[in-house]
């Protein structure tokens, strides 16, 4: 079979180094684009020397001129501390980065994924939550500047579609963890990990009642993939994630199960913003892509907690 061209935006990132990971096992050329304000070329460094693998330091807000049958777009900062850090740039990222990534799709006759998030749906009246849902976003709060970004390059994304026909595919990311994951980047399952490894107060925000549903990264990529390679005419959106509900109550004593440590859990005010209840409906991602999670949380967390040993 023709190795395919594939281009990987964010691909020094979390998802991004998995992604190329995972394309470079199935037989691509993969080509990786990251400007490194919160991907890493640790996350990749295995990949440098490998002859099919190429490495771009290159920021998507600008466009990018190189061949290649298909695109996963998966450029912007997703944790609240860093997309908060500069939300001018973060909604640069959704916006200018779909825009570019289409721009090239249009050139070069490529497929496109968009990473889109369930941020879109914001704290959601609806639970949980189906891909008709239309969200209930606050437009001017200080998490706007990703929920917003990644709500107008759906936009974007169906736009190029009916109006120049470009080949699209948009999933609907849900809370995903796994190695690779930076120790600072602020979201729950690593900070309660970092927290509990080094005997420090496990912080919660708000009561803990509020709940999230989390993929273990090596089934989210295999969803993305399936995506990519789905029928002609599915664009999506589709949720991918895990629809096991737990309260962030929930994810912190079994991280201090897991982890035997000593450390006590405290409270502390609840962030603007922060939605009270996500959860996914998968069942197109069923139909459409004959996918669903496998890896359960406690054995996904147990693997989380091996790779943050390491780097600790």
């Amino acid at each position: 079979m023709k190795r395919k061209r594939a281009l990987v935006t964010g691909g020094a990132g979390f998802l991004g180094s998995h992604l190329c990971d995972r394309l470079l096992q199935d037989g691509n050329d993969v080509i990786c684009v990251d400007n490194l304000f919160t991907g890493s070329k640790d996350n990749i460094r295995h990949l440098l020397g490998n002859p099919y693998f190429e490495f771009i330091r290159h920021d998507v807000t600008q466009p990018i001129f190189v061949e290649c049958d298909q695109i996963y777009n998966l450029a912007c900062p997703a944790s609240p501390k860093w997309y908060q850090k500069d939300p001018i740039f973060t909604f640069k990222t959704s916006v200018w980065g779909a825009m570019n990534c289409l721009g090239l799709a249009k050139r070069t006759g490529a497929r496109v994924l968009q990473a889109s998030t369930s941020e879109i749906y914001g704290d959601p009246e609806v639970h949980p939550q189906p891909e008709e849902y239309r969200g209930c976003v606050n437009t001017i709060g200080i998490r706007s500047c990703y929920d917003e970004g990644k709500r107008a390059a759906e936009t974007l994304f169906f736009d190029y579609h009916r109006k120049h026909n470009v080949d699209i595919k948009v999933m609907r990311i849900f809370n995903t963890y796994g190695p690779k994951m930076d120790i600072g980047d602020g979201r729950v399952v690593s900070n309660f990990i970092v927290q509990a490894l080094r005997g420090e107060d496990i912080t919660i925000y708000g009561d803990g009642s509020q709940t999230r549903s989390f993929c273990y990264v090596d089934d989210l990529i295999e969803g993305m993939v399936r995506l990519m390679n789905s029928r002609d005419g599915f664009t999506g959106p589709v949720n991918i994630g895990n629809p096991g509900e737990f309260t962030i109550k929930e994810l912190a004593e079994i991280v201090i199960d897991l982890t035997g440590t000593k450390s006590k859990i405290i409270y502390e005010e609840l962030p603007s913003d922060d939605p009270m209840q996500r959860k996914p409906i998968i069942d197109l991602a069923k139909k459409e892509l004959d996918w669903e999670p496998h890896i359960m949380l406690r054995e996904g967390l147990e693997k989380t907690i091996r790779y943050f040993e390491t780097v600790l």
